[in-house]
């Protein structure tokens, strides 16, 4: 934190002090004016002010009756709202006549409005972001003021610009960089600009007719001229150009297909970098904000980009080796734990990760790094521990500005000025405020070593270590088979072959220099963690395939590169499964899971992970159905890999498992149903009720099965239906029209498409839709009054015991709790046992003998369990499928008579609540519980290895001869159709 405004000024300034107040009685003195009858208090804040700073002594003594008015008035003590300043700019300039003139107001002006916000600044009136913010705008409204007066002068001159294919007025679009665009704007920046145009053309309504890229040159060296040339009255700011494409060597300016080319095909990693804070400063707004669309994809790639990193690091190198050659240790923007430092932080995660987490995609450090501490990047006590740092630098680097408007952020050497700092800043001393100031950049220089410092530096030996010549094959096979040997390869020659068919392969023959260069720095890496590991031949079998197919793409072998903790994450998953290992290598972006452990293995909970996909979704523009599938996919893949991964690293029990994979589902599949219902009304406008009024989404998703059960597993697909209640026959409101029947049918489709279309991340969902009423053959959506009809009149048992699981997943609150009410009317209908048992019995034999193993299709006595049987997890006797089957006979048998037995959906409550209607024993209730639970937690461990869910017949021996009497105990038959 900044100390306290210091009132007493040290000794060493009293020379200066006595200067400041003579400068001042002689300024009144020259222009006869009376010393103003001011309290002493305020006096001495003058004086103490003076002292401090000579630009506002100047500006005083240059204009004392300005400066008594303002202080007089208050003026000097207030803020002024941003917008004001183009509104008396405007005022101002509109006056004048000729470029001198408006020359000196702009410069007068910024003088005026300098000399208040240094008074503010100094007088400990204002914030931080409060300076920034006025500077910025102040520099915003002198541009435009500029602009549009010149503009107008050389249209006068030189005829209008027009396009030519749009035959429209062409203006010039200004962008601010740096900390101009980003409201940042400390007070001696240069402004970064770059200039641009819309289209090609010529001026039209001239003698003479010039072309736009002539008319806007002459006007860009007119407007630089305007705000950078030094008068009497000074400048307005200091202009940089140098970031323009091709630098000081290139044009001054482009039209926007000539810059979109530059960047596309030339565009080099420190210009991303600026282009992070880019803005439209002056000029046609609505064409820069198209402007900045079109380059947004230069700047945020769409996958992870590690690579960022390099260019950063190249960058400080470049700064570090100046900052030496200049002897620029006390700078403290481009020093060690400088400034700079802060922002390539900030500026490291919006390149590697802004491109998928829109939330990095912005302009204002401080903004940044809170979303950094959000969103789970960096601990929340590292971001205030640099952003307190931060804005103690940016205190001091106003205070060595606000001396003498100097563009200075190098600490003073001679005593005086040190002391003149230390009082600024509010230190009784200089040595006070520098044991502070090394304080703080020792923070930002730590933190900037951990995101930013090259690990190759940081550990020579383990980089460039034993494992280089083998990955190189620069030694002879014969050692490197014994090398692989004697670290823990059980077969030696295979691991050898896979490497040598990775390094031979096509995908690493066709890579670039760059990339080949990062493969080889990252093998060594690897085959130094996977020796590490029990099962090394395992790691190499598993992870070299994921290190294959993003040869091509090598900003990810620069990501395990970069972070160790990411790369021991991959041996360990992969190791374990194969599933997670497939998946890793068909979707590299879920390498960023692995950054951070805390997050990987702590999936959120319900409300957050729909809160998540929600805030995801709502920084994407409505009409962009790419980017929103390519959201919602990868949101899908990143939260099943962190389930997978808790499930392994058992952070997360079975039930949990399956509770957060159905989660998931409900999240995307309530956004997926926003998505299309927005996109349905915009073109076909609202369905009408029967009493005419238009619906709000009486519309809801029917989870069964699994889903429904809220008993995911990996892999799972998802059981729906889907109802509506509207008129079927009322045409919308919309632009196109159609009759509520067709609308909610194409409702249906669109969910379906956009759940089942497979991009390059898969596709979100397979879709089973056969429990619908009247199944492949009935209609896709259905009314629920025809569903109740259905349900009641056609449905066969099976389909009633599908009922059991089934469950609204999301929308119309109101058409749910109806659901539910004919869901309860159909399950607690008295039927008559006997036929029951026999319905019930017939489907699972038929079942059974489609799907079981060819060892119980025709029934298996109890003491028929040995290994050389397998049993199928799911559809054998005694399984997963005979215990659903016992709970839905169970519901329809009694529910009549125990409604409570029809609350639940998942086999877990449905058996308490069973039990605690003393319908069954809790010891059987219990007995059936932990069978189901085994055969589940079985069943995804299978998954997680890519196996189907059949295991030995030596398995699960008491499981089975318990669920199979249970059976019996119900009076379910194995095999109806012999009566056995």
């Amino acid at each position: 934190m900044i100390p306290n405004l210091l009132t007493e000024l040290p000794s060493q300034l009293f020379a200066l002090r006595q200067h400041a107040e003579q400068s001042w009685h002689t300024a009144l003195a020259e222009q006869k004016i009376n010393p103003p009858n001011w309290p002493q208090a305020l006096f001495e804040q003058c004086i103490r002010t003076f002292t401090l700073s000579e630009f506002v002594l100047n500006q005083a003594c240059r204009d004392p009756q300005y400066f008594i008015d303002q202080l007089n008035q208050g003026e000097l003590d207030k803020g002024k709202n941003p917008d004001s300043f183009q509104q008396q700019l405007t005022e101002i300039t509109q006056q004048s006549l000729d470029e001198a003139n408006l020359l000196e107001q702009l410069r007068k002006y910024r003088n005026r409005q300098y000399l208040r916000i240094i008074w503010r600044e100094l007088n400990r009136l204002t914030d931080l972001d409060g300076t920034c913010q006025e500077l910025s705008a102040l520099a915003d409204s002198c541009i435009e003021t500029a602009y549009q007066w010149l503009y107008q002068q050389h249209c006068q001159l030189f005829g209008t610009p027009i396009g030519r294919h749009s035959q429209q007025p062409q203006h010039m679009v200004v962008l601010g960089m740096g900390k101009l665009g980003a409201y940042e704007l400390n007070l001696s920046s240069d402004v970064d600009l770059i200039f641009t145009y819309p289209e090609a053309g010529e001026t039209q309504g001239a003698k003479r007719n010039l072309d736009n890229q002539e008319f806007f040159t002459r006007l860009g060296q007119k407007l630089i001229k305007a705000l950078d040339s030094i008068t009497l009255d000074g400048f307005v700011f200091r202009v940089d150009m140098r970031l323009r494409p091709y630098g000081s060597s290139g044009p001054l300016l482009f039209s926007f297909t000539a810059i979109e080319q530059y960047y596309q095909n030339q565009g080099r990693d420190w210009e991303r970098y600026a282009m992070i804070k880019a803005r439209v400063v002056a000029g046609d707004q609505s064409a820069g904000a198209k402007l900045l669309h079109i380059l947004k994809p230069f700047v945020y790639r769409r996958y992870l980009d590690f690579s960022a990193i390099e260019a950063l690091r190249s960058m400080k190198q470049l700064i570090q080796q100046e900052v030496r050659r200049k002897d620029m240790d006390d700078n403290i923007k481009l020093g060690s734990g400088g400034i700079r430092e802060v922002e390539f932080i900030a500026q490291a995660y919006q390149l590697i990760h802004g491109g998928r987490d829109l939330s990095l995609q912005q302009r204002h450090l401080l903004v940044t790094l809170d979303t950094l501490a959000i969103q789970g990047y960096m601990p929340t006590d590292s971001v205030v521990a640099l952003k307190d740092a931060y804005r103690f630098l940016r205190f001091t680097e106003h205070g060595l500005q606000a001396i003498a408007d100097l563009q200075t952020q190098q600490l003073p050497s001679s005593e005086v000025e040190r002391a003149r700092l230390a009082a600024i800043m509010g230190f009784a001393d200089w040595s006070e405020f520098e044991q502070q100031l090394h304080n703080k950049r020792q923070i930002i220089e730590q933190h900037f070593r951990d995101v930013i410092a090259d690990p190759d530096k940081e550990d020579e030996e383990y980089i460039g270590g034993e494992w280089l010549p083998v990955w190189e094959a620069s030694i002879e096979e014969s050692s490197i088979l014994q090398q692989l040997s004697e670290a823990g390869f059980n077969d030696a020659s295979t691991a050898w072959q896979r490497l040598l068919q990775l390094r031979n392969g096509s995908q690493v023959r066709a890579m670039q220099r760059v990339g080949r260069e990062r493969l080889d720095a990252f093998m060594p890496r690897l085959l130094c963690h996977a020796v590490e590991h029990e099962q090394p031949d395992l790691v190499l079998e598993r992870v070299l395939p994921l290190i294959e197919a993003v040869a091509r793409r090598s900003a990810y072998l620069v990501l395990l590169t970069e972070n160790p903790g990411a790369l021991s994450r991959v041996i360990e998953l992969c190791a374990a499964s194969p599933w997670i290992a497939t998946q890793l290598a068909l979707f590299p972006a879920l390498l960023d899971e692995l950054l951070n452990a805390g997050r990987l293995y702590r999936p959120p909970l319900a409300p957050e992970l729909a809160a998540e996909l929600r805030e995801r979704l709502m920084r994407i523009p409505e009409d962009d159905l790419e980017q929103q599938m390519d959201v919602l996919r990868h949101f899908k893949l990143a939260h099943r890999l962190r389930v997978a991964a808790s499930e392994i690293a058992g952070t997360l029990p079975l039930m949990k498992v399956s509770d957060y994979l159905t989660w998931l589902a409900e999240a995307i599949l309530e956004q997926v149903l926003k998505l299309v219902w927005k996109d349905m009304v915009r073109k076909h406008g609202q369905p009408k009720r029967y009493d005419n009024s238009p619906c709000e989404l009486d519309f809801v998703i029917i989870g069964y099965g699994k889903l429904g059960g809220i008993e995911l597993g990996h892999g799972s697909d998802l059981d729906l239906a889907f109802l509506y209640d509207a008129d079927p026959l009322a045409e919308t409101d919309g632009p196109r029209p159609m009759d509520g029947a067709q609308f909610y049918t194409r409702l249906g489709q669109k969910l379906i498409s956009m759940l089942t279309t497979r991009t390059t991340s898969g596709a979100l969902y397979e879709v089973d839709m056969r429990l619908r009423p009247g199944g492949d053959s009935g209609l896709l959506v259905n009314s629920l009054s025809a569903f109740a009809r259905y349900q009641e009149h056609e449905a066969w048992t099976w389909e009633h015991q599908a009922l059991v699981r089934a469950r609204i997943l999301t929308g119309c609150r109101d058409l749910t709790a109806r659901f539910e009410q004919v869901r309860l009317q159909i399950l607690g209908r008295q039927r008559e046992l006997v036929h029951l048992r026999e319905e019930v019995s017939q489907m699972r034999a038929k079942m059974r003998n489609n799907h079981g193993t060819a060892t119980t299709q025709g029934g298996l006595a109890d003491n028929a369990f040995c290994a050389d049987v397998s049993f199928d997890l799911k559809q054998d006797a005694g399984g997963i499928v005979d215990l659903e089957f016992m709970v839905q006979y169970a519901v329809l048998a009694w529910s009549w008579q125990y409604p409570q037995l029809v609350t639940y959906t998942d086999n877990i409550r449905i058996l308490d609540e069973l039990g605690a209607a003393k319908l069954l024993s809790m010891d059987d209730v219990h007995m059936l519980q932990e069978a189901y639970k085994a055969y589940r937690a079985a069943a995804h461990r299978l998954a997680l290895q890519k196996q189907r869910g059949v295991v030995s017949g030596d398995q699960f021996h008491s499981e089975r001869h318990n669920v199979m009497r249970m059976w019996r105990a119900l009076k379910l038959n194995y095999h109806p159709e012999s009566g056995q």
